[in-house]
């Protein structure tokens, strides 16, 4: 009943001082918002990371021939990666799909027009390891890899730069100094920051090996699929116990290769977004201290204007914890109504954002109910950490002197 009585007196005290109420809650919703719009920011980031990921393929390894924990120099002593690794590899159980990858930028002519872009020596599986379809044409085969096809699938960005509006099936292109018949055009996939992977050929890497890059043995990576995502660990310590071997490694040496897989790509991912929500709603955190402070400052002024009312009610049997409480739920209100009408801002402006920017630019910012809890209990706990001074003070008022103040 007290602390409803306390309740009453609050409310009657702000709408005595509307402008006032409006004014001092306007840095909470201001901070409010705020940290929901950086949160959804940082949030909208890590799933955009995390969606990039998963367009590259599911449950995939990839295994490179350098160790970035050996030193540049020594990693030149390294044993290369070879098809026979890659074969070996594929006898691994759990394993779906594999291809070898070499890749080269090599500048590409049709009829007059010219690119540079990137050409990769690939097995025919290498497009579902990456989840890539084919919009027109076809892919390639096992008989383009066996005979050393010059065939080659390309990009849809590519086909723009050489072709235009020409359908570019069945034209040759040249890539350095050979010529490929272009038998399948990717369908889009978007760029994934730097990479571009619209922007690319891809040709059987038997051929690739054999008559344009030069390189009878080594690869660039190895790429591999496993049937489920649990097995990806196990996968990668066979990979890494069969290529040890083949590599004449003993216990002691480090790896010469490195391993990643797709686990830890998104962990990475999760991480990196993780910490840049946090970092967005920090700074944006700074705008609910100046909010808090601008309650405080409110809150003195107020004590003063009543410190006549104070001491009355000290005189007909107020005790100081009443006082205490009575300027405390002064404050939490403040804190919690500017805390809503900021969720509600943060909310909408971030349903904005996904509205008219998620289409052009494949992005939108991401709300989840726990942000819009946490802004308000951080708004909550600014608004009582700023307003027990005040609060403090008007208590330990002597009810004397406040009866003389006028």
């Amino acid at each position: 009943m007290l602390l409803w009585t306390t309740l009453k007196l609050a409310l009657r005290s702000m709408s005595a001082g509307k402008l006032r109420a409006a004014l001092t809650m306007l840095g909470m919703i201001i901070g409010v918002a705020a940290v929901i719009a950086m949160m959804a920011l940082g949030n909208g980031i890590r799933r955009k990371i995390l969606s990039s990921v998963s367009r590259m393929g599911k449950n995939t390894i990839m295994i490179f021939p350098h160790n970035p924990r050996i030193p540049p120099v020594l990693n030149g002593f390294a044993e290369p990666l070879t098809v026979g690794d890659a074969k070996a590899i594929l006898k691994i159980p759990g394993i779906k799909r594999i291809s070898p990858v070499v890749a080269q930028f090599e500048p590409v002519k049709w009829n007059g027009y010219f690119t540079r872009c990137n050409n990769i020596g690939i097995a025919p599986t290498w497009l579902k390891i990456h989840n890539y379809r084919i919009q027109s044409g076809r892919n390639l085969n096992d008989f383009d890899v066996r005979d050393l096809a010059s065939v080659a699938v390309i990009g849809p960005e590519t086909a723009q730069r050489l072709f235009g509006s020409i359908d570019p099936l069945g034209h040759k292109i040249t890539i350095g100094t050979v010529r490929f018949k272009v038998v399948g055009v990717l369908k889009p996939k978007g760029r994934l920051g730097w990479y571009d992977p619209d922007n690319q050929i891809l040709i059987p890497y038997t051929t690739a090996m054999a008559d344009l890059f030069g390189r009878a043995v080594a690869l660039n990576h190895i790429d591999l699929q496993v049937d489920h995502a649990a097995d990806l660990n196990r996968v990668q310590i066979a990979c890494e116990h069969i290529l040890r071997k083949r590599h004449s490694l003993i216990a002691g040496d480090t790896d010469d290769f490195w391993i990643s897989n797709q686990i830890r790509i998104i962990k990475i991912a999760n991480h990196i977004g993780g910490a840049l929500t946090l970092f967005l709603g920090s700074l944006a955190g700074i705008s609910l201290l100046v909010g808090g402070i601008g309650i405080m400052n409110i809150m003195l002024v107020t004590v003063t204007e009543r410190t006549r009312e104070i001491g009355i009610r000290k005189a007909i049997g107020a005790r100081r914890r009443d006082i205490l409480r009575q300027f405390l739920i002064e404050a939490a209100l403040l804190s919690v109504l500017g805390g809503l009408i900021g969720v509600v801002v943060g909310v909408v402006s971030s349903h904005y954002v996904h509205l008219h920017y998620s289409r052009n630019r494949n992005f939108s910012g991401h709300v989840e109910p726990s942000m819009a809890a946490i802004a308000l209990c951080i708004s909550v706990g600014v608004g009582l950490f700023f307003g027990y001074y005040p609060a403090r003070r008007a208590a330990g008022l002597n009810p004397i002197e406040a009866l003389r103040y006028e």
